[in-house]
């Protein structure tokens, strides 16, 4: 140092902390490259499918019988979207659909919370049986006919509580949020409240509950994504036509699109070009694709972090 402050060393010869540069080697290099291009593929094929029945959707139905859609609409049109939202049915399964993911989430977080911190506690009598109990359902399930039967004795057969009510508790979810608990809430931080005056209530809304925003969030995206894509419900549980879901309804037009297709198909074999429907079975399919699934795309990235973060500590053994 004395001969750098000296000048007989120049100061720009000397190393600067930090700014080593780390040699690569030619055959890392290319595996770099190598795999950038592979991962850009992968995305490709993953993305290709969506993009491919984005521009059907947003095509004209009547360029789109001529074939040959890739990944940008020839003839630009809203047609589709027009002849699909313009069906007042649609209206009241989009309400029941967003009422389900609201209430249904909702209350599934709350009970399952409860659940998960209640199996935490070690004063908590016969935990160990009932958790036993809750966890042969899992393995071993009496069937559909048992299910409805009980569904149908509790009288929530063609009610909207039938969407509700039998998915409030996943013992699951529930055992996610107790190793969460376990392994990331100290019980020194909840004794520590307990000398400071604070109940039962208080430590597990105000102490526990925001330190459980990560599982919170998984449990959250499980529930919503379960109660958007789900359509069997509808179709074992309710038969009213007020409770259709936007599932149910997809599942409807896909069988009426196949019917649509066999009128096409009788009308170019009579010759008779005037009853062939400008919608073809295709256009409409995938504009109702796009409807139920982009509301889950957009909202998926908002609780990406908390999904990983949330599903790798709740899936600790405890």
């Amino acid at each position: 140092m004395a001969d750098i402050a000296n000048g007989r060393i120049p100061a720009q010869s000397v190393p600067k902390a930090g700014k080593r540069r780390i040699r690569r080697s030619p055959g890392y290099r290319i595996f770099q490259v190598a795999n950038r291009i592979f991962l850009i593929l992968l995305s490709f094929a993953f993305l290709y499918p969506y993009l491919n029945i984005l521009s059907i959707a947003f095509n004209d139905p009547a360029d789109t019988k001529k074939g040959g859609l890739f990944l940008f609409p020839r003839a630009p049109s809203v047609y589709n979207f027009e002849l699909l939202l313009g069906d007042e049915v649609l209206g009241n399964a989009a309400f029941i659909t967003l009422s389900r993911i609201l209430i249904g989430t909702a209350l599934a977080l709350l009970v399952q919370f409860g659940a998960g911190y209640a199996f935490t506690k070690r004063g908590f009598r016969g935990r160990s049986g009932l958790l036993v109990f809750l966890m042969v359902p899992m393995f071993i399930s009496g069937g559909l006919i048992p299910y409805y039967i009980l569904l149908a004795n509790t009288n929530l057969i063609n009610t909207f509580w039938v969407y509700i009510l039998p998915d409030a508790f996943v013992f699951f979810h529930t055992v996610l949020i107790r190793v969460f608990i376990q392994t990331t809430v100290p019980v020194s931080l909840e004794e520590a409240a307990k000398l400071d005056g604070a109940n039962d209530v208080y430590i597990l809304f105000r102490i526990v509950l925001p330190l459980c925003a990560p599982i919170l969030a998984t449990i959250a995206l499980f529930t919503i994504v379960f109660h958007w894509n789900d359509w069997t419900n509808t179709l074992f549980f309710a038969t009213s036509r007020r409770l259709h879901t936007l599932q149910y309804r997809l599942m409807l037009v896909i069988r009426e699109s196949e019917a649509l297709q066999a009128m096409i198909r009788a009308s170019i074999r009579q010759g008779d070009f005037t009853r062939v429907p400008r919608a073809t079975p295709e256009s409409i399919r995938s504009a109702m694709l796009i409807v139920t699934t982009l509301p889950i795309i957009l909202f998926y990235p908002f609780l990406q972090k908390y999904f990983l973060k949330g599903a790798v500590i709740g899936a600790l053994k405890d």
